[in-house]
């Protein structure tokens, strides 16, 4: 994979480094290709050491980033549909001919693409993913990232297709959306309205970027989600950029954090017991086994266990498949379909962040990476978030998605946080003194952050006043403006 220039990449003619031994990660919140079976489970500790497996020394440690957006039609502004002239299908065909990407075909149809451990994926509505792979440096992601959207661009736009980065479809109604034909999104569209109001928004209409984040131990694992689930809130203060909604401002700065808050209890949210005593892979394994399952892939097809319990599986009752008893690819296919604000795999991920603009997608990385990859930075963090409160954690959850920035916390305001946060990240990525091709190192993917938290003026903001003036109290602008 090459990079193709820009002010923090190397060369158009530099191909990247690619990293050593570590796991692949595609770790889209419920988009990867399915899993096959292998031997059945017989214990618990199985799921436990299942986890576990992904403590790596530091020198191993990786970066894995996946990024969202929306397929336009660019004369319409529509939303794109899988089949046709111009489509979804069309993009990922003419992404396989014309670079070298592998198709994932489910019923004959392509619904994903694989290439160099990375895959390209389908949300339900249609979300164009890059889920990246597990490299050494920031800017070996930022390099990815440039990549990616230089190909999609090159067969996007003579189908007169666009790509905009957005936490929340800006224009068209829930029944607008077009689905992707996945057999897992059949199943999970079908019992996301059993359990909050504003699932099916979440899988048709939102975009995120998330990374995904290595640990050397139990210890280390625990002390980077605690921090980072607590710090959740925070990001999605930085990256607020969805403040529309059909057409209109939506009266928060980030309805995507918003509707997370209305989703699925059983599955989403901030878990409580990861500050409790006793946190480790165990616990978060017997959370899991009470999460209600969705699926179980079986002979290339998804079979209906939605609401079922995976306990009942390990003991050969599940009603979906009476009998039978689970593999760990049924296990790792069944984390995917939790969706806490920071959810653990073999690796952590970080899930709290509207989609955005190109540095956006190497900010949000920049930021996790400077906090949670140095020592003396996260032994700060970690520090700096020892008091708070359950309590003060749902509430910045709660109140960050309308006010960003400007929320009340603690007699001052997130803003305040976020500037401790932002300067944290900085001296971890200067102490990493990770340095590309030209001698900089990873502090200049912060620069974007930095903006944000001097001015306290969030991207959804900055939307919001251009709506108000040069937009003229119109959406459509943004598709020319913000596209990539």
């Amino acid at each position: 994979m090459k990079c193709y220039g820009g002010s923090a990449e190397p060369p158009a003619d530099e191909v990247m480094r690619r990293p050593g031994p570590a796991a692949a990660r595609h770790g889209d919140r419920m988009s990867a290709p399915p899993s096959g079976k292998g031997a059945p489970i017989e214990r618990k500790a199985q799921l436990v050491d299942y986890l576990a497996e992904g403590c790596k020394p530091e020198r191993s440690w990786r970066i894995g980033t996946e990024h969202e957006k929306f397929a336009f039609t660019q004369d319409d502004l529509r939303p794109v549909p899988y089949d046709g002239e111009r489509s979804i299908r069309a993009l990922l065909e003419g992404l396989a001919a014309r670079f070298g990407w592998q198709p994932v075909l489910e019923d004959g149809q392509p619904i994903a693409l694989a290439k160099d451990r990375c895959s390209i994926t389908l949300e339900p509505g249609g979300q164009f993913e890059l889920s990246g792979a597990p490299l050494e440096t920031l800017h070996q992601t930022c390099c990815e990232v440039h990549t990616h959207l230089d190909e999609v661009k090159k067969v996007a736009e003579p189908l007169g297709i666009g790509m905009l980065g957005l936490g929340f479809q800006p224009l068209w109604r829930r029944q607008d959306i077009p689905w992707m034909p996945k057999g897992r999104y059949r199943i999970m569209g079908g019992y996301m309205p059993r359990r909050g109001s504003l699932g099916l928004d979440m899988m048709l209409r939102t975009c995120t970027v998330q990374v995904n984040l290595d640990f050397s131990s139990e210890a280390d694992m625990v002390r980077k989600f605690r921090t980072s689930l607590a710090l959740q809130p925070i990001a999605t203060a930085l990256f607020a950029n969805s403040p529309f909604a059909e057409g209109r401002p939506n009266g928060f700065l980030s309805y995507r954090g918003h509707i997370w808050t209305d989703t699925d209890p059983d599955r989403s949210g901030t878990l409580p017991f990861v500050f409790e005593p006793g946190m480790g892979f165990e616990r978060y394994v017997d959370w899991l086994l009470d999460v209600p399952m969705y699926f179980v892939y079986r002979d290339g097809r998804y079979v209906d266990a939605s609401g079922q319990s995976f306990r009942d599986f390990m003991a050969g009752r599940l009603p979906a498949l009476p009998g039978e008893l689970p593999s760990l690819s049924d296990w790792a296919d069944h984390i995917t379909t939790a969706f806490p604000d920071v959810r653990l795999k073999r690796f952590l991920e970080m899930r709290g962040a509207d989609a955005g603009a190109w540095r956006s997608l190497c900010a949000l990385p920049a930021l996790w990476t400077g906090l949670l990859y140095d020592g003396q930075a996260l032994g700060e963090a970690e520090a700096l978030v020892a008091d708070w409160t359950l309590g003060e954690i749902e509430g910045l959850r709660r109140d960050v998605p309308r006010q960003g920035l400007a929320a009340p916390f603690r007699g001052g305001k997130v803003l305040d946080v976020a500037r401790m946060v932002v300067a944290l990240a900085r001296g971890g990525l200067a102490r990493r003194a990770r340095i590309n091709w030209d001698g900089r190192d990873e502090v200049s993917y912060l620069a974007r952050l930095e903006e944000i938290a001097d001015s306290g003026r969030t991207p959804a903001e900055e939307k919001l006043e251009a709506y108000n003036g040069r937009w003229h109290k119109r959406v459509e602008p943004m598709f020319v403006e913000h596209a990539f």
